[in-house]
Order: structure tokens, then C-alpha cells, then sequence
């Protein structure tokens, strides 16, 4: 996600007292943390370049909180367009050396506060309901799990333009 949007729902994140705010920048996962042994990641880089060499940048529009409760303590911002391109980008990056079963059908969104108490969780869905951001989706990024339970950007893949 951009700034200013992601700077913003970052600060957003902590003051909700969400633990992994600084952990985890804001974003739209389409693939969920999987484990890659080191000798599948030229497979893996070469798939998402491929992907993103096939895709075409598009509008994202994020407005209004809802929740996963009681499922799961989240509490996320809506993407309310660009649905449909996250959900062919997700199925093109989950094929290949990338395939994986997912646990809950994908529900493209930015998570605003996770594993926070519910006064808390009420608290991101109200403050955050009318909150609104537009921008352009340009390409995505593949992140690494660090040592330090921090999400760091490895590398970025850009959409034709």
C-alpha cells in the first residue's frame, strides 16, 4: 500500500495497541506466509515475475471497517473496488510452485487490528468506518519472515504497463 495510506493505518494499527503494527505494513495478502526451502525461491521469484508480468495495474478503493469476529479477532478496511483484479492476481500467484490450499475462501482486505482485546477490535471498527483510500496497484511485493518476527519487503514485482 502507498503512503500516505499506509503510514496512516499503520499509526492506526498501533493505536489500537495491535502488537505487530510496526511488524507487518499494511497490505492485501494473496498468498498466505508460507514456508519456501531456499532451493524453490528461483522457481518462486520467476512465477510472481512472470504474474506480474501479465497483469495490468488497476484502481483499489478501500472504505469502512468490518470484522472476521468471531471467527478470528480482526478487524480490517474494506476493499470495495479492485475486487475482482485482486482476485484473479491471488489465483495466478497461488498456481505453479506457489500452489497452496488456503484455510478460508480469500477476502481481499487490510487488516487494522489483529489479537487485540474486543474493546479494542470495537473500538478500529468504529473509528475507522468511514475511513477512505484510493490508489493505483502498480505490482506486489514478495516479503521474508525475519528472525525478529518482522515482514520485510525482498523483493517487487512490477505489472506491464
Amino acid at each position: 500500500m502507498p503512503a500516505p495510506h499506509a503510514g496512516e493505518l499503520t499509526a492506526w494499527r498501533e493505536e489500537f495497541g495491535d502488537p505487530l503494527a510496526r511488524a507487518i505494513p499494511p497490505h492485501i495478502t494473496l498468498l498466505p506466509p508460507s514456508v519456501l526451502p531456499d532451493a524453490d525461491l528461483d522457481a518462486a521469484r520467476d512465477h510472481l515475475a512472470a504474474t506480474a508480468a501479465a497483469a495490468s495495474p488497476f484502481e483499489v478503493h478501500l472504505r469502512g471497517t468490518a470484522t472476521f469476529r468471531p471467527v478470528s479477532p480482526v478487524v480490517f478496511v474494506q476493499v470495495t473496488r479492485g475486487i475482482s483484479e485482486c482476485e484473479l492476481l491471488q489465483a495466478a500467484v497461488r498456481t505453479g510452485p506457489l500452489a497452496r490450499e488456503i484455510s478460508f475462501p480469500f477476502h481481499p482486505h487490510v487488516t487494522v487490528a489483529h489479537d487485540v482485546d474486543e474493546a479494542s477490535l470495537d473500538r478500529a471498527e468504529l473509528v475507522l468506518r468511514d475511513w477512505e483510500a484510493t490508489f493505483t496497484v502498480k505490482g506486489f511485493s514478495l516479503y521474508e519472515h525475519g528472525a525478529d518476527g518482522v515482514w520485510r519487503p525482498r523483493e517487487d514485482f512490477t505489472f506491464r504497463q
